[in-house]
Order: C-alpha cells, then sequence, then structure tokens
C-alpha cells in the first residue's frame, strides 16, 4: 500500500516540467506506432475513412487530430503526487513481451513521482466519454470497460522502473472481440471506449497499491506499459469502422 506520509500534492510554483516530458517508448519503437498511424490513413481510400469517422461520431480532422494529439501528448506527463521517498531506477532500458521502455531520469523530488499521460490518458478518456453520450452506449460501455478491464488487470505486470504493463495487443483485441458481441452496428465506437478506458482502469487504476513498490522515477497513468495498448486501440477503432464499407457499401444501423 502507498505510504500515506510520501503521498502528497506536489508544489506547482517551482515545477520543472521538463523533467516529464519524454517519450513512453524508446524512439525506435515510438516511431513503428508513428509509421503505423501513416500507413493505415494512406492504406484506407479517402470515401471509406469519411465512412469510418462517421460510423464513430466525428468529423474526419477532428478524427486525425485526435490520434495525432495522443502521439504528440504520448510526450507530456501532468505531475500529481509523490508517493514513495524510495530510490529509483533511472536512465535505463527495460524489455518487456517484444517492447522496449526507457526509464526516465530521476526528478529534482527524488523517490517516485506519479503523473497522468497527455496522450495515453487524457484524450482517449475525454474522447470515451464524448463517445458514451454521443451514441448513448451507457450499459453496453460500461459492461465493454469492465470486462477489458478485468482482462487487462489479470494480464497486467509491474515492471520495476517503469510501471504497470500489458501485452501490446492485448486491449485492442478484447475491445474488439467484446465490442463485435454486444454491438455489431456501434462496434467501432464501443471498441475504443473499452479498449481505452479498460487499458486505463485495468492496469493503471486497478492496480494503484502496487505502484509505490516499483522504484520508478515517474510513474504515468497511460504512458509507458499502456499507452501503445491504447493508441493501437484507437487504429483498430477506425479499421473496424470501415469493415461494413468494405463488404457491403452501406452504412449499419441500429
Amino acid at each position: 500500500m502507498l505510504d500515506d506520509k510520501y503521498c502528497k500534492t506536489l508544489e506547482r510554483t517551482s515545477v520543472n516540467h521538463a523533467q516529464f516530458w519524454f517519450l513512453p517508448l524508446t524512439p525506435a519503437f515510438f516511431l513503428i506506432l508513428v509509421a503505423l498511424f501513416f500507413f493505415v490513413f494512406v492504406l484506407l481510400p479517402l470515401g471509406l475513412m469519411q465512412y469510418a469517422y462517421e460510423q464513430l461520431g466525428v468529423r474526419p480532422g477532428t478524427a486525425v487530430l485526435l490520434l495525432l494529439g495522443s502521439l504528440a501528448g504520448s510526450y507530456i506527463n501532468i505531475p500529481i503526487a509523490v508517493i514513495s521517498r524510495k530510490n529509483v531506477m533511472a536512465s535505463q532500458l527495460i524489455d518487456f513481451l517484444g517492447m522496449r521502455y526507457q526509464v526516465p531520469a530521476a526528478t529534482d523530488w527524488g523517490g517516485t513521482v506519479l503523473a497522468v499521460n497527455v496522450g495515453g490518458a487524457i484524450i482517449p478518456a475525454v474522447m470515451s466519454i464524448y463517445l458514451l453520450f454521443h451514441w448513448h452506449l451507457w450499459w453496453k460501455g460500461l459492461l465493454a470497460t469492465a470486462v477489458v478491464a478485468a482482462i487487462c488487470y489479470w494480464l497486467s505486470s509491474p515492471i520495476p522502473g517503469i510501471g504497470i504493463a500489458v501485452p501490446l495487443f492485448v486491449p485492442a483485441l478484447a475491445a474488439t472481440l467484446v465490442a463485435l458481441i454486444l454491438s455489431l452496428p456501434r462496434a467501432a465506437p464501443l471498441a475504443y471506449i473499452a479498449g481505452s478506458l479498460g487499458a486505463l482502469i485495468g492496469a493503471d487504476l486497478m492496480n494503484f497499491d502496487r505502484l509505490a513498490d516499483l522504484n520508478a522515477p515517474v510513474l504515468s497513468i497511460g504512458g509507458a506499459g499502456t499507452f501503445d495498448g491504447v493508441f493501437l486501440t484507437g487504429i483498430v477503432a477506425v479499421l473496424i469502422a470501415s469493415i461494413p464499407a468494405r463488404l457491403f457499401g452501406t452504412t449499419l444501423r441500429t
């Protein structure tokens, strides 16, 4: 459990935000996600892309900005609190199931600082809430999120120096299967909701009591360990939305 003595809000007056600007993956692995993004959006014809965005419930320009914002925002972590004063690991490379993560440098505060990642937590959470309201996916969204969260929690692993990680494809695959079962017409937005919120809740929030023992300089919700899975979920949601047009040339109706 977290030591209440050390769990305190950070003073904002002298925060050096540059300490919290770092990629959730090593540059080489991060470029793979960037290449995947451009490959998907170049691969899909313009008409198919417009249809996919209509199924998601957002304008094409908005969807592109959201995914690009997720990539760019993954570099930014917003510090919240110091949760441990233990000695921490720093500036090391960690391998986990084929992915490579960079342990960030230690911060000025010493110990472990809890943060929230802009691209991997804030943007996906806001987008998920919007989709819940837009499509009225209340019980289906909650059910799908609960199932994916349980799967992510079950398969999550604590990584010293980094945080809690889940295998790359787990959030996207689990969300896709659950979404297709619960609502074929709204599988795309449901998959995005379940994959994004499920990964954040199951991997990061449900493992909150284990974070202080990982000796990480910065533990970022939606950062290293979960960002790749959350981002891939957004790509998969676009692909799911384009499938009906590919197969039938028409829009599914609820």
